[in-house]
């Protein structure tokens, strides 16, 4: 098991997480430009080595009901890896490029929810579509239907 030291120099390694000091000694290590509403990637990394990092969105990992994996018995390659992987299920998604072909100049807005699900609401010849992928999943007459539906299913925009 790695101590809580040796822990520490291994998320410290990446910059893009802020250390926030909490009670008992314990430290979160937050992602301040996650889409979600979830921040903190490390949560509760304890003096004895205990802790957690989040990996909700990832299913090859086996998570608390919280979305959170134990990290004590966590060598330094898996902490790296999950902390990586952690980072980037928070982070923005990039739109593929047969995506983008299928856009064009219509304008777009990106929805994403906390699976990581990313939705595209388009303005086409007046009419507002929803995308799944390539898939066309529903149709509004206003950009406000859209938005209620869109936020009704839990999807914030990007």
């Amino acid at each position: 098991m790695l101590t809580f030291e040796e822990k520490l120099a291994i998320i410290e390694t990446f910059p893009e997480l802020e250390r926030v000091n909490v009670s008992l000694g314990r430290v979160n290590f937050q992602f301040n430009e996650s889409v979600f509403d979830k921040k903190n990637v490390v949560y509760h990394l304890h003096p004895n080595g205990n802790g957690f990092v989040y990996a909700g969105s990832l299913s090859e990992y086996q998570t608390d009901e919280k979305g959170m994996v134990n990290i004590r018995d966590y060598s330094p390659k898996d902490l790296k890896e999950l902390i990586k992987e952690s980072i980037k299920s928070l982070s923005a998604v990039e739109i593929p490029v047969t995506e983008a072909a299928v856009i064009g100049d219509n304008q777009e807005e990106r929805w994403g929810n906390e699976k990581n699900e990313l939705l595209l609401l388009v303005n086409e010849d007046e009419i507002w579509n929803i995308y799944f992928g390539l898939n066309l999943e529903e149709t509004f007459d206003t950009r406000e239907e859209a938005v209620t539906f869109l936020e009704d299913e839990g999807f914030k925009r990007r």
